[in-house]
């Protein structure tokens, strides 16, 4: 029987992606205070000292992961706002994004949305920076369509859309979770009537 010989030696990047992977998965689950690195390393088939290569301390893997996670959602959400087509078209578009990256990605939706509860001030600080730059990126993605509605991109309220916006879609999106038997093409088609429709469309009076 031959030796297989040493397994070969991985580069610097797929290593780092190998312990972000696990990071993004243990800390969606457990949170900051419940996950020790230890058990990062271990899910990523790494030792310690590899880890602390990459990452010299858990809140700055932590913030590393929430940056690249956020970014992921920007720009994969992004790419549908900014296709061609009507503006109704877009939204539906940019629903239907939101809702595939929480039914592929569903740690990072956690990670992102639902893991808000950290007591470090610097992490606390961070994730609402990343929650100003999504809401930031959203509202100068929508720039256009939001001037149809009479309103000026640069306006307080604007982002106050956008923020209603992205808080329904994950709440929809937690709802999801805990009725995954839903089609993601129904949960589109409801969310579609609501933020492009609304609930008044077509009645008179009160």
């Amino acid at each position: 029987m031959g030796d297989a010989g040493p397994k070969p030696r991985l580069r610097a990047p797929a290593r780092k992606a190998l312990i972000t992977a696990a990071a993004v998965k243990i800390f969606a689950e457990k949170g900051y205070h419940g996950t020790s690195l230890g058990e990062i390393a271990a899910a990523a088939g790494v030792a310690r000292t590899v880890l602390y290569d990459h990452f010299p301390s858990k809140r700055v893997l932590l913030l590393t992961v929430m940056q690249e996670e956020n970014a992921s959602l920007i720009e994969f959400v992004g790419a549908r706002i900014r296709a061609s087509g009507t503006a109704a078209e877009r939204m539906r578009s940019t629903i239907e994004a939101y809702f595939s990256f929480a039914q592929s990605r569903p740690d990072a939706r956690r990670l992102l949305f639902d893991r808000t509860g950290e007591d470090d001030p610097e992490i606390q600080i961070v994730r609402q920076g990343i929650r100003e730059s999504r809401t930031h990126a959203v509202t100068a993605l929508l720039a256009e369509d939001i001037r149809t509605v009479g309103v000026e991109p640069g306006e307080p309220i604007a982002e106050a859309m956008v923020e209603l916006i992205i808080s329904g879609l994950d709440g929809v999106a937690q709802w999801w979770e805990r009725s995954p038997d839903m089609s993601r093409e129904v949960l589109v088609e409801g969310a579609m009537r609501m933020l492009w429709t609304g609930l008044g469309h077509g009645r008179h009076g009160g």
